[in-house]
């Protein structure tokens, strides 16, 4: 049996920050990281296309928490301990600077994951962090004050624990074991696959800024829209996948979607129709783009309402008008199943949120057990929130765990 002050379990985002800032803050603890691959940040090296987004240009907490579909009341606490600002100064003091792109994302200047990745093995050695890969956790269980830990190659012993392994079932199964609750895990960024005429044939068409209801339901989002081979996906799809996460899997993925895209009402759209009826009466309808939507799509709403490429707008008759007002304004896809991202694959679920202590991530059944990261059943839009969510859990975490000595 091999005993360590510390040991933490998950060699992803959240593991390797709560490691460093354990040791930085305490030099005395032995902190051990154990991980089952061959190498660990494997979601930091691919997320945000081999850039990695480390976080989001969000410095209120009450406004930041509003993108954590699940989680949301819980991280505004830790959030005013360490958030956005201080994730940013965190990299900068260890020569990691961050920049900002148009949509709030930030990215090392660097363009590069591997310039996370190096500053976390770096600093992991420098604090003398032992990082041990190649160890599955097989048991966790506790006696008395002390944790063992039995892995594919080890026995270990730890007076605290921190699990920071993300959506891992078999790791859920071992917290269940110990007397905690797993919100069952379900798919929560994914695209929807639509097979329809209207986006045919034009994959990689971006609409900037719609509107998307998800009919029967409460659930909507705006941003951009882009069309793929096989449906449709961006920032408007990715935020309702995670806001509607449960409902959907409820529903099987089988719904359908009202896009308004042009951000107009019916009535408005119609009264410009009829006034460009009028200024553009000799041109053709399918050549003229208006709304400042693409070619493409544009064309394909007009083929949609009652019209071919050589209706002129002087021909359009009432039903054509409001038929195309409708599909600018309220047009109804059927949704018919999802597409995951296999690199940046989120779930929901994961840890009950009402079974751990906010004010330091520790357990509130199992002295001495923390949680940091997408164990816990807390998830985020696509932009960087779900690593912000990785590096206040753990820093908080570690803040607590860091202030006691060694056994």
């Amino acid at each position: 049996m091999i005993h360590k002050d510390v040991i933490i379990i998950g060699g992803g985002a959240a593991g390797f920050f709560a490691a460093i800032n354990i040791a930085e803050q305490n030099p005395s603890l032995k902190v051990t990281l154990l991980e089952r691959g061959k190498e660990g940040l494997a979601k930091v090296k691919v997320s945000g296309g081999g850039r990695c987004n480390v976080t989001h240009a969000e410095f209120i907490p009450q406004e930041l928490v509003q993108n954590y579909p699940r989680g949301e009341k819980e991280l505004l606490g830790p959030f005013h301990q360490f958030m956005t600002g201080d994730t940013i100064e965190w990299f900068e003091k260890r020569g990691v600077e961050l920049k900002v792109e148009e949509d709030g994302r930030m990215f090392p200047v660097t363009n590069a994951s591997q310039t996370i990745i190096d500053c976390f093995l770096n600093e992991a050695e420098k604090h003398q962090v032992e990082v041990l890969y190649n160890h599955s956790v097989k048991s966790i269980s506790k006696e008395k004050e002390v944790f063992h830990i039995e892995t594919s190659q080890d026995n270990f012993s730890s007076k605290k624990v921190l699990l920071a392994t993300g959506s891992n079932p078999k790791i859920w199964k071992l917290i269940e074991y110990l007397g905690h609750t797993i919100s069952q895990p379900v798919p929560s960024l994914f695209t929807f696959n639509i097979k329809d005429e209207r986006i045919q044939d034009i994959p990689g068409v971006v609409a900037q800024n719609v509107e998307v209801k998800i009919l029967e339901t409460d659930l909507w989002s705006e941003g951009p829209l882009l069309i793929t081979h096989w449906g449709m996906s961006a920032p408007s799809i990715l935020k309702l996948s995670a806001f509607g996460a449960l409902e959907l899997a409820k529903r099987n993925y089988k719904f359908q979607i009202e896009i308004n895209f042009i951000k107009k009402s019916f009535e408005d759209c119609l009264a410009i129709l009829k006034t460009l009826k009028r200024d553009l009466a000799k041109k053709t309808v399918f050549k003229s783009t208006q709304f400042e939507l693409p070619k493409r799509l544009w064309h394909k709403l007009v083929l949609a309402s009652n019209m071919d490429e050589e209706t002129r707008w002087a021909d359009l008759n009432k039903s054509q008008l409001e038929s195309l007002a409708s599909q600018l304004t309220q047009a109804v896809f059927n949704v018919d199943g999802k597409s995951t991202f296999k690199e940046e694959f989120v779930t929901a679920g994961g840890v009950n949120l009402k079974e751990v202590n906010f004010k330091t991530f520790e357990s509130k059944f199992i002295k001495n057990l923390y949680f940091a990261g997408e164990v816990l059943n807390i998830d985020a839009v696509t932009g960087g929130f779900n690593f912000q969510n990785a590096w206040t859990g753990a820093f908080v975490a570690a803040k607590s765990i860091s202030q006691e000595s060694p056994l």
